[in-house]
Formats: C-alpha cells, structure tokens, sequence
C-alpha cells in the first residue's frame, strides 16, 4: 500500500519514495515480500502520480514476484478497495496480506505469524502492546471551551498499537467491503476496522509485531529509522 502523497511530511515526494539509507523507503518492504518463500505474488497501489517512478524501481530491482502496480485512491480505504478488486476473479482460498509502504523494515518472522495464523482464522492483524497508557479524550462543548478532555482511561494491559500486514481471506475482505460501500457514513482508518464493523461476527486473530516494524510519519522519522 503506497498510494498516499506525504502530505503530512510537508514534502513533495511521498514518504515511501523518500531516502533511506540510499534506498527508497519502499524498496525496502518489497524486498521482504518477494524473497519470503511463502509469498506467490506482489502488487503495490501506488498514487497515478508516482506509477511512473514505481515502474522505473520495478524494472532496476527485477523483482520476480512483483506482478501488479496498481493505481491507488483518493482515500486509504479507497486503495485497499484497488487491491481486493484486482483478485476479485482469485479462487476463494486466495490470501490477501496488506501491507503499508511506509512500514520498511516488517520481518521475515511477522509474515510466518501473518501466515500461520490465516491456516486457522479469516482475518489477522499485527501487533504490540502498548508501553504508554492511552487515554480517549473528546472536546467539551458544553463548557464554551476550546480544548480536549480525557474521557476514559482503557487498562493499558488491553491496549496494542496496530502494525501491519493485516491479511485476511479474499470472501471475507471482499464482502466486508460490499458492505461498507453500501454504508452512507462509511469511514475507515484501516482493513482490520473495516471487517471489525461490517462483519462483527469474525473473530480477528492478533499476533504479535515488532518495535522495529515502526511506521514513517513524519521526516524526522526517516533519521530515527535511518
């Protein structure tokens, strides 16, 4: 998943074609996923903005796995959509695994829990827990002040920060979005939220990720990772 444009970097190359360590940032998660040995098949949404610039990587890195650039959308969830209608004609047995771009250092080691845990669950997310205590805060209207309070303090012990890939069984993940899309007020900030909301019969199986599997936010990240 590379389709987002870095706005939030305040730069004009997305994050997932910046620099890191000489390489694009993207380079780096593709690696992972061509070479695991469990792993049919590669595809990156990429914004139509940057294809070109992808296609130019593809061909420099030969990577043999790398079957599908896809153009991604205006929207997260709108990319994702990109992604499960390119295997939409897929047998049902096909597995999908969602990765962000911007996450470039993911481990042989999440994929094999990634994979593993899809022999026995529908839809599996990554993981860790949460070293910080997370506090649910919302505005305070009635008060006539600017500002936010907290609302509720969860158990820390409960709270994990979501990584990536989220995988799931193509039925699953293709009707879970069928139904969003059918939804007026449908938003989403990832896959796993999705199938949470639209198919709340399924259990989502979490296994375990990494502090190294960190996500590149904002420049200042690109330092810290580099």
């Amino acid at each position: 998943m590379a389709g987002g444009t870095g706005s939030r970097m305040g730069s004009p190359v997305p994050k997932q074609f910046m620099p890191l360590s000489g390489r694009a940032v993207i380079e780096y998660s593709i690696d992972t996923f061509n070479d695991h040995p469990s792993i049919n098949e590669v595809a990156v949404v990429v914004h139509p903005d940057w294809r070109m610039r992808m296609e130019e990587l593809a061909a420099q890195r030969g990577w043999s796995r790398l079957k599908k650039i896809i153009d991604g959308g205006s929207e997260r969830y709108m990319s994702s959509l990109n992604a499960i209608m390119a295997y939409i004609d897929e047998p049902d047995d096909t597995n999908l695994l969602l990765h962000d771009a911007a996450r470039p250092w993911v481990s042989n080691e999440i994929v094999d829990r990634v994979i593993s845990a899809l022999q026995h669950h529908e839809a599996v997310g990554v993981a860790v827990p949460s070293t910080d205590t997370v506090w649910e805060v919302h505005p305070d209207f009635a008060e006539r002040q600017v500002g936010r309070f907290v609302a509720r303090i969860p158990e820390r012990r409960l709270m994990w920060m979501a990584q990536t890939p989220q995988a799931f069984r193509l039925p699953l993940i293709r009707d879970a979005y069928q139904r969003a899309l059918q939804d007026p007020q449908f938003q989403a900030t990832d896959d796993c939220g999705v199938v949470r909301k639209y198919m709340p019969g399924t259990k989502i199986c979490v296994v375990e990720g990494s502090n190294e599997n960190r996500k590149i936010t904002f420049a200042e990240d690109l330092n810290i990772l580099g």
